[in-house]
This record gives structure tokens, C-alpha cells and sequence, in this order.
């Protein structure tokens, strides 16, 4: 598709969003001059697209009200690709906020299909597994996804009503960086110029969305996924635990993702003698430094509302450790040691 035609196009969906466009937006987001989107108004016009010209002030271009593109045509493979994808994204609860909105459009292309085509659809669907069960998932409004989708696109302040997990509501600017699903859930992560920190909310608890004027520069740095997960990471809990643990960061990792826990390199630093007992916590000794791709003494600090899954998790890396905070965990892991014992002692007595 030439260039020209794609602006014509994205110039229709930019009208079909609703309300006036100025000129200048219109010229801004296509990323052309005034007199091009003029002339893009008429080749729309000579496809008989009804582009209503506004005078005044806040004048513009929109579409006449009432207008609706023709019915939107799909082949076999594109049916079943659409239907699949509004299945999965309804069991794993990325969907919107209107629950009905993916079972209506799932059956409305269910009935156009050839009945041999839907017979075997059905068939995959009901051999079709999740591992995520079907329950009640929060999800976003879809005014407000498009929204902020919008503005993390074009790099657009939105203003945010937002409600935390203790029912504050409050209102809210928001950089945003980008959207990120995880989990069943959808986040914005992105900074908040009133505070001057780094925010990720959950979308969920947006209630309303709109894009303010004005513009911002994504900084350099993780990707949008990488700032949520850091945040899981480092997010206020009952629990901060400190580790230091003899391994790779592969297989720390393993066990502890990036959404759990944060791994810095001790190889410049103290490091604890490997063979120390972590039921004690041996005091660290400095160590010479190590091959940076070998196994080396680790940094591992997490926030947890719980402790009791810490230690299975530490006793399945099958790597020296030593537990440096709380206490609390250091008891843990020592009742679980003599729990695995004494099993052991029995079933070897048998």
C-alpha cells in the first residue's frame, strides 16, 4: 500500500473516532501540511465518504453523523483467527470492561461461517484447554484503553481518575510509557509529573481517561514490560527479604522471575564463603572476583506478604545461600531442613 493511500486511510479512522479534528491535529498526526490533508478530504470525498467541513474557531473536518462503513468481509482463516483470538482473550480475561462485547462478536461471526467450517471450529473449542481457568477478571474500560492507548502512540499527557487498592480515588496526570498485560490483568506504566516519580497503574481501576495538549519524550531505558515487572518486584510488602545466593542469574531466575525478586552481581564486592551454612548465616568474606558467565555470590531482595513459599523455593535452586533478613525466614528454612530429615530417616528405617 503507497504511502499516500495509508494516510487516507488512517485520515478515515482518525474521523471515524469521533467529534471535530482541526486542521492542524489532522496534519499533526498524519504528519503531512494543511493543504495535504485538504486534498486528502477530497479524495475521501470522491469515494463518497461524507467529510463534513466546520467553520468557526474549533472548526475542522468530521464525519457526517450517522455514517458507517460497509460490513466488514473475512475470509475462512480470518474468521477463525478473529473467533480464536475473542475465545482466548474472554477465558484469560484480557478483555473490556462490557463483558458481553466478545460473546456477541464471537457469535455474530459464528453464524456467518459455512456450517462444515463451523462444525470443525467447534470441535477445536471444545478440545480446547486454558490453564488459566474462566472466573471474573477486572477488566478495563474500553473507552479508556483506546484512550491511553492513544497517548502512550502519540506521546500525549492523559488525565487519569484512578482508585487504589484501599478504594482512594483521586485524579491524577500520567506520562505514559506503554501498556502491558500480565497476569489477567492490563497496566499503564509511565510518570506522574505531579510527584515527579515513576507510576504503574492498573487500568481496571481507571474510571475515566481523557488526553490532554501538550507532548513528552519517553526516557531511554527498560521497555515498558521491564518497568512492570520491576515494579511487582520492589512494590511495598509486609516482608523485605535479603539473599545472597551462589548461582547464575539463569538459575536464580528460574525460580524467581523478574516479577518476583531483583539479582545484582556481588563478584566486585563482599561475597560469604560457599560452604557456609545458611541456618546460621556465616559472616561474608571478600572474594577475588569471578568469570562473570561462571556461578557466582548474587544479591536476591524481594518483598513478600508471606514467607512460608520461600523456602521450598530456595530448597528447589539446590544452591549455596545465606538468608541476611528477616529472621523469620532463617526459622523457616531450618524447620523445613528438619521436616525433609526426618522424613528421610523414616522411610530409610522402613
Amino acid at each position: 500500500m503507497s504511502r499516500p493511500t495509508g494516510r487516507v486511510l488512517t485520515l478515515l479512522e482518525l474521523l471515524q473516532s469521533g467529534g471535530t479534528r482541526t486542521i492542524r491535529e489532522l496534519a499533526d498526526r498524519l504528519g503531512v501540511d494543511g493543504r495535504t490533508v485538504r486534498r486528502y478530504v477530497d479524495q475521501l470525498i470522491d469515494l463518497d465518504v461524507p467529510v463534513e467541513s466546520v467553520r468557526g474557531r474549533y472548526g475542522g473536518y468530521r464525519l457526517a453523523p450517522g455514517y458507517r462503513l460497509p460490513p466488514l468481509m473475512l475470509s475462512d482463516d480470518e474468521a477463525i483467527a478473529v473467533l480464536l483470538g475473542l475465545v482466548a482473550g474472554r477465558r484469560t480475561g484480557l478483555t473490556t470492561a462490557t463483558a458481553t462485547a466478545s460473546e456477541t462478536a464471537a457469535a455474530k461471526i459464528r453464524r456467518v461461517l459455512p456450517e462444515r467450517l463451523a462444525r470443525r471450529l467447534d470441535t477445536v473449542l471444545a478440545s480446547l484447554a486454558f490453564t488459566h481457568p474462566p472466573g471474573d477478571f477486572a477488566a478495563p474500560d474500553a473507552g479508556v484503553l483506546l484512550t491511553v492507548a492513544d497517548a502512550v502512540r502519540h506521546r500525549r499527557p492523559v488525565a487519569v481518575r484512578y482508585t487504589d487498592r484501599d478504594g482512594r480515588r483521586s485524579d491524577r496526570t500520567l506520562h505514559p510509557y506503554g501498556m502491558v498485560a500480565h497476569e489477567s490483568r492490563w497496566y499503564v506504566t509511565g510518570r506522574d509529573p505531579g510527584i515527579g516519580e515513576e507510576r504503574t497503574l492498573r487500568l481496571d481501576r481507571v474510571t475515566d481517561a481523557r488526553t490532554l495538549p501538550g507532548s513528552f519524550e519517553a526516557p531511554d531505558g527498560p521497555d515498558p514490560a521491564e518497568r512492570v515487572l520491576s515494579g511487582f518486584a520492589t512494590a511495598a510488602y509486609r516482608h523485605e527479604v535479603t539473599l545472597r545466593i551462589h548461582g547464575t542469574p539463569e538459575q536464580i531466575r528460574a525460580r524467581l522471575p523478574a516479577s518476583v525478586a531483583t539479582v545484582k552481581d556481588l563478584s566486585d564486592g563482599a561475597e560469604p564463603t560457599v560452604g557456609a551454612d545458611p541456618g546460621v548465616g556465616a559472616e561474608p568474606t571478600v572474594g577475588a572476583g569471578a568469570d562473570p558467565g561462571a556461578e557466582r555470590w548474587l544479591l536476591v531482595e524481594l518483598r513478600a506478604e508471606r514467607l512460608d513459599w520461600l523456602p521450598p523455593v530456595l530448597a528447589s535452586l539446590d544452591r549455596p545461600f545465606t538468608i541476611e533478613r528477616p529472621d523469620a525466614l532463617r526459622d523457616l528454612v531450618i524447620a523445613l531442613a528438619d521436616r525433609l530429615a526426618t522424613h528421610a530417616r523414616r522411610s530409610a528405617a522402613r
